[in-house]
């Protein structure tokens, strides 16, 4: 086992006791022989509370260049989770314990051991010795084989008296190789700007305006039949728009989210009359259901579900809606809406699409049929007609009453 340090420019947040200064950052490696499968780029500051002789106090500090991998950390086994143990100070330890599954790892365990004993941490403690403090975390995830960043500060309370804030994270476990993966799975924190949903009236906040969630990439998901033939497609940029409540901030925040094509797999079947298409991307899955009215010869969009347990969320997020009626469209061509437009599923959910074309429905060839375009589109268009008819109708009405001006003017002349 290794560790490397490296310092890094210094980082300043802000907590509720004011704001603490991150030097530097610490890389530590946890190998097996010649093979590395830990490394993380770890910066983290520490607020612990404790009993002292004239009350309580706390103690902030950041982890130190001088921490290094302790003799607990492990690559695992068969049975036993990769572990890595940092040991810092005077007594102290953080523990990350690994798990995995098929196609995540996370950070399954984070642990605290601190020493109370160390009076430059913990001047005039009144309870000397050691204390741990342990807590099952749900908010560091990452596909297998890719690198979990967050820049942007994350809090982790392991009890009402410890916190941790992390920035600045790179980090792999069960690494195929020597150096960390550029492919990055990075933290929702990072990918988008949280507004709080005042639940009750409305706050004046100061300061600048959150950022807008940029316009989501466009997919390309396409379900076969057992023949391998083309039975659904769709192109599709997808943002969705969850309320929950915040672990961070313990209030009800709206939250919105780019689907990233690249890192979503599509699945689902194709049938006569229903199809469904679902979309997976890590702990998101986005199930759509379309149903066709064989009376009307349209089929719509009649059903969907989400299931999400993003970083922030204090509970998976689930719900649903089985009585839609969107994207309508007849049967044998393909639904296209290039404008964005909402689909409101629930009060607390709905999703935007972008630049949407989609046929569920009588496939040919593998590719879309002729199109059968959105209102909006269809408005959109028509517009600028409506606007070029007055001015050609504006033209011609100058055109007519310029030649009959001319014409009377030719009418006064006497011959001499």
């Amino acid at each position: 086992m290794t560790v490397k340090r490296s310092s890094a420019a210094g980082v300043c947040w802000t907590l509720l006791m004011g704001c603490v200064f991150a030097a530097h950052a610490v890389t530590f490696e946890v190998m097996d022989g010649n093979s590395t499968c830990i490394k993380a780029d770890l910066n983290i500051s520490f607020s612990i509370t404790y009993n002292t002789t004239n009350g309580t106090s706390a103690a902030r500090f950041v982890l130190p260049s001088t921490a290094a991998v302790g003799e607990g950390s492990s690559c695992g086994g068969a049975d036993v989770p990769p572990e890595l143990l940092v040991s810092f100070s005077t007594g102290h330890t953080l523990t990350l314990l690994f798990s995995r599954d098929t196609r995540l790892y996370r950070v399954a365990t984070i642990s605290l051991q601190y020493n109370l004993s160390d009076t430059s941490t913990f001047p005039q403690s009144s309870s000397p010795g050691l204390l741990t403090v342990m807590r099952n975390v749900t908010e560091i995830w990452a596909r297998l084989n890719s690198t979990y960043r967050c820049v942007s500060p994350s809090s982790i309370s392991l009890s009402p008296e410890v916190n941790l804030t992390f920035s600045d994270v790179h980090m792999e476990a069960y690494m195929s190789g020597a150096n960390l993966s550029t492919d990055e799975s990075v933290c929702s924190a990072d990918q988008t700007v949280t507004t709080a949903a005042p639940t009750q009236s409305p706050r004046t906040t100061s300061g600048p305006s959150p950022t807008p969630t940029p316009a989501p990439l466009r997919g390309n998901y396409t379900l076969t039949d057992h023949n391998g033939t083309a039975c659904l497609l769709a192109l599709m940029g997808l943002q969705l728009n969850i309320t929950h409540r915040s672990r961070a901030l313990n209030q009800m925040v709206s939250e919105v989210v780019n689907l990233q094509p690249n890192r979503t797999t599509a699945s689902g079947s194709c049938g006569v009359t229903v199809a469904t298409l679902v979309l997976t991307e890590d702990l998101t899955n986005l199930t759509f259901t379309f149903t066709l009215n064989s009376t009307t010869q349209k089929f719509s969009l009649s059903a969907v579900n989400v299931s999400a347990l993003w970083p922030d969320m204090t509970d998976r997020f689930e719900e649903g809606n089985v009585s839609l009626n969107f994207l309508q469209c007849s049967v044998g061509r393909s639904y296209m809406c290039s404008a964005e437009q909402t689909l409101s599923i629930v009060p607390s959910f709905s999703i935007n699409t972008f630049r949407l074309q989609l046929q569920p429905f009588n496939v040919t060839a593998g590719r879309f049929s002729a199109v059968e375009e959105c209102r909006v589109d269809q408005e959109n268009m028509l517009i600028p007609i409506i606007v070029g008819v007055a001015l050609a109708g504006l033209v011609l009405i100058v055109l007519i009453a310029y030649l009959i001006g001319r014409k009377r003017t030719h009418a006064g002349y006497q011959t001499i």
